[in-house]
């Protein structure tokens, strides 16, 4: 007989007013610009006055913000024909995000914005532009074959069955109350809660199913003249209840700790420096599976860092949507310049119904996990970033969210033969 596995697994969230988190949706919103006035540009027929064609497939980014006390720094290497106004995109944004008073320590208006963006590498864009597989005369009339990965890298998907959205349920829940914790505060229902904030949520597992949640944490950037018994007391009321009731998962005697410091007044930049990339685990899967180390925001798509981790998630959450497994993991690995994909590794933790080996020919079937067919299949291109940068990257069924779809779950069951 066989002893029952009994464990506690914890992941974090954070609000947009992490100080982390403006840096990603800065990163983003830059992306976005970018690809979106590129498109008009093309759609214009504009060529620039060295002869380039707007294109918006031959747009590349690698945007990092950084802030601190009082500023916004914006770095990074771009190619692009577009001009987009990086100062206005960045006080958008924290003007969005609910920084607009100097007693919140960061105001939208006064903070000072600095841009060290630059041009692009050659020699990175010479292996993207043109592929290892088109200079030694492989690629053929194949399109996809000509494109190379915009990096090295190894990036994994995620996907279990503990949620709807086959997402970790620590992860899933504590994006819910990061979620709640910012409507309330925007909405009005709790008017003294600043924009900083994190969460956390603790799970039971038993033989790696989730039982009961045992332990909950909410952290918020509030007025000082509120004292935690208050902020405790609203945040069980207005936060953690609808989010598990909307969720139906029952919370009674976990413990819940809101703001145990008992002061969170300063807060953002103010209190704490930010960095785009520095939030992957809360990003991705919150420590439920493993991660290739590659941040996502502010990367266009022929950055597999971004696109083939997306494809990962895609590839994962379709095996377990088609019962081929409960719980799945997918590596990727790419060479920078190099269409295709180094390596596919499945792994099932033992939860498979088919051989892994069937699992990992049935994915190389179906997926094509080149960069290009990546992009063209979940249609990267579109002006979508600045959504993704808050509340994770994954499990949040959108429309603009197309790694989520559950759409190869037939193919991957006739590949298998089930």
């Amino acid at each position: 007989m066989s002893e029952t596995h009994t464990y506690l697994f914890s992941s974090e969230s954070a609000t947009e007013g992490h100080p982390d988190k403006p840096c990603a949706q800065v990163s983003d919103a830059i992306l976005d610009a970018i690809l979106a006035k590129e498109a008009q540009l093309q759609s214009e027929g504009y060529v620039s006055p060295t002869g380039r064609p707007a294109n918006v497939d031959e747009v590349r980014c690698a945007i990092e913000t950084f802030t601190t006390t009082g500023i916004v720094t914006v770095m990074g290497e771009v190619r692009t024909e577009a001009y987009v106004d990086v100062d206005t995109i960045v006080r958008d944004v924290v003007r969005d995000i609910g920084y607009t008073r100097a007693k919140m320590g960061f105001d939208a208006d006064t903070c000072a914005v600095a841009n060290y963006m630059h041009a692009q590498s050659a020699d990175i864009a010479m292996g993207v532009d043109e592929s290892y597989e088109t200079q030694q005369g492989i690629a053929g009339d194949d399109a996809y074959d000509r494109i190379g990965a915009g990096d090295q890298g190894i990036m994994f998907g995620y996907a279990c069955d503990e949620t709807s959205t086959l997402m970790p349920m620590p992860i899933f829940l504590a994006h819910r109350l990061a979620e709640r914790l910012t409507q309330v505060r925007k909405d009005g229902t709790l008017p003294y809660l600043y924009p900083d904030g994190k969460t956390q949520v603790t799970v039971r597992y038993v033989d790696d199913k989730p039982v009961a949640v045992e332990k909950v944490l909410v952290s918020t950037q509030h007025r000082a003249d509120v004292e935690v018994p208050q902020i405790k007391a609203d945040i069980i009321e207005h936060v953690i209840t609808p989010v598990f009731a909307a969720e139906g998962v029952q919370w009674e005697g976990a413990e819940v700790f809101v703001n145990p410091t008992g002061r969170f007044v300063v807060g953002g930049p103010m209190g704490d420096t930010g960095l785009t990339g520095r939030k992957i685990i809360v990003d991705t899967y919150g420590g439920m599976g493993r991660h290739g180390g590659g941040a996502f925001s502010g990367k266009d798509c022929t950055k597999v860092d971004r696109s083939a981790a997306y494809a990962a998630r895609w590839v994962a959450k379709n095996i377990v949507a088609a019962g081929l497994a409960t719980r799945c993991e997918v590596q990727l690995a790419y060479a920078i310049g190099v269409a295709r994909p180094l390596s596919i590794y499945v792994n099932t933790f033992g939860t498979s119904t088919v051989s892994e080996t069937d699992i990992e020919a049935a994915v190389a079937k179906v997926f094509d996990l080149r960069p290009a067919a990546i992009i063209e299949a979940l249609q990267l291109r579109r002006p979508i970033y600045r959504l993704t940068s808050n509340y994770g990257h994954f499990g949040r069924e959108l429309p603009e969210f197309t790694w989520e779809k559950c759409d190869k779950v037939d193919e991957l069951r006739a590949a298998c033969g089930k």
